[in-house]
């Protein structure tokens, strides 16, 4: 398959599998998982298939009285054998139930439209009833991420919906780690695959709350910027104004440049990725127009952000806002005993570049770390510190990032003062 535009309508993506679906057979502890609307099936929780599946397969659960509980897109290849479609009433996987499940999706995130914002997760997967497909997009472009080869054979089908929803000038496929790794089953496809349009020969740039941010949809993190953080950045903007600011995992600046276009007089970005320290300066020449981001002093530093925030509470520096974002620090329940030993550490070194009386944003996309455990090691590590929080306000998820099943919910914020 060619790595760019695919000839119109994705003719050449493969088509959806004819074969009747699989029968399953599960645990009792997993009927009423299902019962109770869970949209995964897990390897370890069918007790019998009537036939092999391959990735994409239509499969059906039936209970031990030989009721309907749900279908779903099979995927041998995963863990999370099934993911569900539809639940304990039965009907089609076809066209028109992907056109309607898109177009709920993308008349969820109608407020946005109001917001001076063209970049939004469209399809937030689970949580839209599209388990494992994501959407996002920026301007007049979309990214499609998957997290299971039962897609690939589906794709066409996803793209004629969401297209339908939503006009769209190009498409760029982003596949997870365990997809990619496993090529076999993609029938061509590959990470950063162009599916419709062309790409601009200058930079991609899309509008977030009035301010223009540049992105890379092929090599950028996610599927190109954290819009996950777009409600915590402008909280910081009403928190900035006539304040010095660090803001630390800064990648490309976001919250830098709400911050100084809340009136910060300065603000300092943190990353260890001169590419995205190199970015975030062009994101604040793309706003120069705007006074406040023009007057801003913004300076950035290179390095290991526990290395950089050691190396400033050595000088002795101190701000009146500090904003700690990190990467995932856990990926499973193994992990999250040094995940919650790092965010301790950071608290720590936070609270130590913080004036008096200076406002903190430490957040987690962690989702082994749920909300209550974050907030606990972030409090405890502060009074250890001699800085304990007060005025604590804890944040979530964005209206586009809807939590509906609980295993969807990642994103901690933490704001409070010490």
């Amino acid at each position: 398959m060619p790595s760019s535009q695919l000839d119109s309508p994705w003719e050449t993506l493969p088509a959806p599998p004819t074969e009747k679906p699989v029968i399953l057979r599960v645990t009792g502890s997993a009927e009423s998982k299902l019962r109770r609307g869970h949209p995964w099936l897990y390897a370890e929780q069918i007790r019998s298939e009537s036939r092999p599946g391959k990735p994409g397969d239509l499969a059906v659960v039936f209970d031990r009285k030989r009721t309907f509980l749900a279908i779903g897109l099979y995927d041998p290849l995963s863990p999370t054998r099934l993911r569900v479609l539809r639940a304990r009433r039965s009907g089609p996987v076809d066209q028109a139930l992907f056109d309607e499940r898109f177009a709920a999706a993308i008349d969820r995130r109608a407020p946005l439209l109001e917001t001076q914002t063209d970049a939004y997760r469209m399809v937030h997967g689970e949580s839209d009833e599209l388990p494992g497909f994501i959407a996002d997009r920026y301007g007049d472009s979309a990214v499609v991420k998957l997290y299971s080869h039962a897609w690939v054979p589906w794709l066409s089908a996803a793209l004629r919906a969401l297209t339908a929803s939503q006009p769209l000038q190009r498409i760029v496929l982003r596949l997870s780690r365990q997809l990619s790794e496993q090529p076999g089953a993609l029938a061509g496809l590959h990470d950063g695959q162009l599916l419709l349009g062309e790409l601009p020969t200058g930079p991609l740039t899309y509008l977030e709350n009035g301010l223009r941010f540049e992105v890379d949809l092929i090599r950028g993190q996610k599927t190109g910027a954290f819009l996950d953080q777009r409600d915590n950045r402008a909280r910081i903007e009403q928190l900035s104004r006539g304040k010095s600011v660090l803001n630390v995992f800064s990648y490309t600046g976001g919250f830098s440049l709400y911050a100084a276009r809340g009136g910060a007089r300065s603000v300092t970005s943190v990353d260890q990725s001169g590419p995205a320290l190199a970015a975030s300066q062009r994101n604040f020449a793309l706003n120069m127009s705007d006074p406040d981001v023009a007057a801003a002093q913004h300076q950035i530093r290179e390095g290991d952000a526990f290395a950089v925030m050691r190396d400033l509470a050595q000088q002795g520096q101190t701000f009146d806002v500090v904003i700690v974002d990190p990467p995932a620090f856990a990926r499973r329940r193994s992990q999250v005993e040094g995940a919650l030993h790092a965010y301790g550490r950071l608290a720590g070194l936070a609270l130590s570049l913080l004036k008096p009386a200076g406002q903190l944003l430490l957040a987690s996309c962690t989702k082994p770390v749920d909300a209550e455990t974050f907030r606990a090691t972030v409090c405890a590590a502060a009074v250890q510190a001699g800085r304990p929080l007060r005025d604590i306000a804890a944040t979530g998820h964005a209206l586009d990032h809807p939590t509906d099943f609980a295993e969807s919910a990642y994103l901690k914020g933490l704001f409070a003062t010490a």
